[in-house]
């Protein structure tokens, strides 16, 4: 069970020799965003970026575009292209899709069989590990990498190819915003217990509680986000 597409990973390897030039420049810019090195509202450096990996800006337009689509960075007249900052009512508006395909998600995830549930489960129960771990050590990075691994461990076990597309581009869109609610002590503490219960309702098979658990999880860590004071 692979915890995140390889090419979806939460922040992005180096482009291999042979790559298409476009995709490179993506998965750069995408890392430099994902690992927190750009943040909402900063102005992306294409020549920067293309001295970076030995390209000519023309790829580097061209991986802009398609992360303007998805999203992710605004391109403004005359200004460039900036990471993009999502107001308070779409944040609001993603969640309670990302909490409806969690959901979702969790209730198919529940239901397998007892073989893969196994599977699953011994999964989720590492990856629990992993976050409590990583807090302890105030890693936040890797505690929000092993929180992405648990999600789409479930996510991937329900098996719903067009889920799993829509799950991976709001999960990019609101993974700052998610760092932000993970880098408090209070909220990670808290989620750690919810992720263990969520585990242990999929390793019971207990459908309907894995949904609800799911459900309120991600309503939780809404909640807490509110009570975040966005960076300036």
């Amino acid at each position: 069970m692979r915890p995140w597409p390889e090419r979806n990973r939460p922040i992005p390897p180096r482009g291999a020799v042979g790559e298409p030039l476009a995709k490179r420049a993506r998965d750069e810019v995408l890392s430099l965003i994902l690992g927190g090195r750009l943040l909402p509202g900063q102005r992306i450096n294409e020549p920067d970026i293309a001295d970076r990996l030995g390209v000519s800006r023309v790829p580097v337009r061209e991986a802009l575009r398609e992360l303007e689509a998805s999203g992710l960075v605004v391109a403004r007249k005359n200004a460039g292209v900036f990471v993009r900052r999502l107001e308070p009512a779409e944040v609001a508006e993603l969640y309670a899709f990302r909490g409806a395909m969690d959901a979702f998600a969790g209730r198919q995830a529940a239901g397998l069989a007892p073989a893969p549930r196994r599977a699953l489960a011994r999964v989720l129960a590492e990856s629990v590990s992993a976050m409590r771990k990583a807090a302890r050590r105030r890693e936040v990075v890797a505690y929000y990498a092993e929180n992405l691994r648990f999600h789409w461990a479930i996510v991937e076990a329900a098996g719903n190819a067009p889920l799993a597309e829509s799950y991976r581009a709001v999960v990019q869109r609101l993974h700052l915003w998610r760092l932000r609610n993970l880098a408090s002590p209070v909220g990670m503490a808290a989620s750690i217990g919810e992720h263990e219960a969520i585990a242990q309702a999929v390793k019971a098979g207990d459908a309907p509680r894995a949904e609800a658990l799911l459900a309120a999880h991600v309503g939780a860590a809404h909640e807490r986000l509110k009570h975040i004071p966005e960076e300036e």
